[in-house]
């Protein structure tokens, strides 16, 4: 099997490819010359692609896509065109043009994108457990520190038109996990931010979204990105009863975390079955966060 590692602009295709290493040989192509260097120091045999072109030549069997987020529809265009398997790493979009963008592009049954939270063993499965007849709102609470953006790194992530800010890349994490229980039929009716310990950031270290779904459910996504440690929430309100789900990365933060159930994922992707995530539900997610970051722009 060969995978393609088509990007490490982020922590996550690092984190993926720990996972994909004892299952397929590897390929990797990523423009800057510092992040190359350390994947290569971990996975040595991997080998390397001068350009997407490059990598997407070869006979592939499945790319894991992680690209700046302005690069992502253009990238994402030419893995379509190999007809494989794609797991693009989150978000997939991060304003409305990259979305509209998106919109554009043939997206096939075998692309999955959005936060690794939905495969977390602490939350797999909870949307098919939940009445939402029972339901009379939610709530997901996001604690993942974003101190350092406030050093410089990865500028393009805390600039709110490229890659969304703290509003998206983290507030996709609640946002995807609420959809995962109740559905897609569901809209931003309000959202806010501001910094209230890291001033240097471009974007919020803090904010809020307010969604309603069409049934009348309303929820609330919390993002607390000043936190010494990281873990994420949902709460689900009943007349009688409050149920919660707490997802944290305990001994084993890629099972945990979901980062080893979201290769498995992709895995039975490579192997032919269709991504277990429409793009119907990912696309849903993207609006809210879209429509979130231009409320608080």
């Amino acid at each position: 099997m060969r995978i393609a590692l088509a990007g490490l602009a982020t922590s996550h295709p690092y984190t993926d490819a720990r996972t994909l290493s004892r299952h397929a040989e590897l390929i990797v192509w990523e423009q800057d010359p510092e992040r190359m260097r350390r994947f290569t120091d971990e996975h040595p045999h991997a080998k390397v692609a001068g350009s997407l072109e490059e990598l997407l030549a070869g006979r592939l069997d499945g790319v894991v896509l992680t690209v700046p987020n302005p690069q992502v529809p253009q990238a994402l265009a030419k893995v379509l065109e190999t007809g494989v398997a794609c797991f693009v790493n989150k978000p997939a979009a991060a304003s409305r043009a990259q979305l509209e963008q998106l919109d554009r592009l043939p997206i096939h049954d075998r692309v999955l994108s959005g936060s690794v939270l939905r495969f977390a063993p602490a939350f797999a499965g909870a949307g098919a457990r939940v009445d939402r007849d029972e339901v009379l709102a939610v709530r997901a609470t996001v604690r993942h520190d974003v101190g350092i953006w406030a050093t410089g790194y990865n500028a393009w992530q805390d600039t709110p038109g490229e890659g969304g800010g703290t509003m998206v890349t983290m507030g996709i994490h609640g946002v995807e996990l609420l959809v995962a229980l109740l559905g897609p039929d569901v809209r931003l009716v309000g959202a806010a931010g501001a910094r209230r310990h890291y001033a240097t950031l471009r974007s919020e270290d803090t904010g809020v979204m307010a969604l309603r779904w069409d049934d009348g459910i309303t929820g609330t996504v919390e993002i607390l990105g000043v936190s010494e440690s990281e873990s994420y929430g949902v709460t689900l309100y009943k007349r009688d009863v409050t149920e919660t789900i707490v997802i944290e990365s305990g001994d084993d933060p890629v099972r945990g975390l979901g980062y080893e159930g979201t290769v498995e994922a992709f895995l039975a992707m490579v192997g032919g079955a269709p991504s277990p995530v429409p793009w119907r539900e990912t696309r849903a997610v993207l609006d809210v966060l879209v429509s979130a970051r231009e409320k608080t722009a």
